[in-house]
């Protein structure tokens, strides 16, 4: 028998039984007064509710939901190759260069990651990824929203979500970096929820004999946490109708992009997207397209290997347009979504969790053993009635920092960074040695300080620079190298 002493405790206590999560008492009478009391909090926080519909979808109570209805391409703004793209793409240019100078965006960075699969003990955000300097990826952001700041004259906030795992690390880097020179009052920090995760049996599962095991609710969770946090009063505050999602692995996303945000405004949407063309068929990329007249994100794994190889007539993808998670989404968007409860559904992930043994041991297992539940930010887009899907280039917007070795590693990252910057210099007439495989034969990093983009770079160039195998360019420097 559990003994607590307040009512409030007894309730908490009384609620897990009649759940049948008693289990988690299996440590009670070893724990001290604080780790019982640290238990029964998280006990009294956790939804038993959603709990028990979210235990019925892993257990196959509920069934994986499945693409019934006819898959339809969505409708895509393309890679401007005429001259009436041109002038479309000059004109989205100029309406998002105005509400950019006019305060009405806002920079919002999903970040409640861990570097665990880079073999990274901390943040995900404060892993180096800089070819030369070794910056970390939110110092490598902050240098564009500060570089962004004093090109439009404005100040641009920066709502960055973190989660209970990395939240205390992330300010205190923050912190210590002085914010990036951004000021401190114009970063905001928002912790997303946590969801516990079940084990095979239906089960909470303890990694402490005190904690109960909990993941983040998912990128889908940053809607109800930017308007449970005050982010988004925030934002009305400060004049924001716009803000510019994205996630911290991307080492090359165009963050305030005055064309896609111009043309999010020109067609009056509530959320969009940016999109590559999926380099094959079983690329790990969600596609975008229509499902009975609705906006979505396929997942890779949901699509019909028929769906996967679809061609269209001049041989690419019929469902070829990759979701790079870099969205627009309007406060008031938000707030429609939310309503007290989120719309978005959870998702079911069967993953390997630590968990404690009989005898208190943590061990990590060799294969999935519970069900991790998130939510995906992109499953609002079916609540649109206005979207905008914009086609980018790979090279020059999309390049995830995900796994420690191969594809998508920081050696891709950095290998791209520099690829990208090599270009900048090649266009200014400079030679840039390349190896059998294109890749650039040395280190090049370009500071947005420095320049923001490649008119920038040229303008600012020295004529009689060179590159001789590795440069840096911060906001003071010059070309010399």
């Amino acid at each position: 028998m559990i003994k607590v002493e307040n009512a409030k405790d007894r309730s908490v206590v009384e609620n897990v039984i009649q759940k049948k999560q008693e289990h988690v008492f299996r440590w009670w009478d070893r724990l001290s007064e604080s780790s019982r009391n640290k238990l029964l909090d998280q006990l009294n926080s956790i939804d038993f509710a959603l709990l028990k519909e979210l235990q019925k979808r892993c257990t196959g109570a509920e069934k994986k939901e499945e693409i019934r209805r006819i898959l339809e391409s969505a409708e895509i703004i393309p890679i401007p190759q005429t001259a009436d793209q041109r002038k479309a793409a000059e004109a989205a240019e100029r309406v998002g260069d105005e509400w950019i100078r006019n305060g009405k965006v806002a920079a919002f960075l999903v970040a409640g990651g861990q570097g665990t699969r880079l073999g990274f003990d901390g943040p995900k955000g404060l892993f180096p990824i800089g070819p030369v300097t070794g910056k970390t990826l939110f110092q490598m952001h902050a240098e564009k929203i500060l570089a962004a700041s004093q090109q439009y004259g404005v100040t641009i906030p920066w709502y960055i979500m973190t989660s209970e795992t990395n939240d205390a690390e992330t300010k205190r880097f923050f912190r210590q970096n002085r914010f990036f020179g951004l000021g401190e009052q114009n970063v905001f920090f928002l912790q997303q929820r946590m969801v516990p995760a079940l084990d095979e049996n239906g089960k909470l599962i303890l990694d402490r004999k005190d904690h109960i095991f909990c993941n983040p609710n998912g990128h889908g969770g940053s809607l109800l946490t930017l308007l449970e946090s005050g982010a988004i009063d925030d934002m009305h505050r400060r004049g924001v109708e716009v803000i510019f999602y994205f996630q911290v692995d991307n080492v090359l996303v165009k963050i305030l992009d005055p064309v896609f945000i111009g043309y999010h405004v020109q067609a009056g949407a509530e959320m969009s997207s940016k999109t590559v063309q999926k380099r094959n068929p079983e690329e790990k990329l969600g596609v975008f397209g229509r499902i009975g007249g609705k906006l979505k994100v396929i997942e890779y794994s949901d699509l019909s290997e028929k769906d996967m190889k679809a061609r269209n007539p001049d041989g690419s993808l019929k469902y070829g347009a990759g979701n790079l998670a870099i969205h627009l989404i309007n406060p008031s968007f938000v707030e429609s979504e939310v309503q007290g409860v989120l719309k978005l559904p959870y998702h079911v992930a069967h993953k390997k969790i630590p968990y404690l043994d009989e005898t208190g041991n943590l061990v990590s297992p060799e294969k999935p053993n519970g069900y991790k539940f998130e939510m995906f930010v992109f499953d609002a887009l079916s609540d649109t009635t206005r979207s905008v899907i914009m086609e980018v280039v790979r090279t020059e917007e999309f390049s995830p920092v995900k796994n420690k070795r191969g594809v998508d590693s920081p050696e891709t990252a950095r290998r791209d960074l520099t690829r990208f910057f090599g270009r900048w210099l090649e266009s200014a007439g400079l030679s840039v040695p390349r190896s059998e495989r294109e890749d650039v034969v040395g280190r090049i990093e370009i500071s947005p300080l420095f320049a923001r983009n490649q008119e920038e770079f040229l303008k600012k160039r020295p004529p009689d620079s060179r590159f001789t195998g590795s440069l840096y360019l911060g906001p003071e420097e010059k070309l010399d190298a």
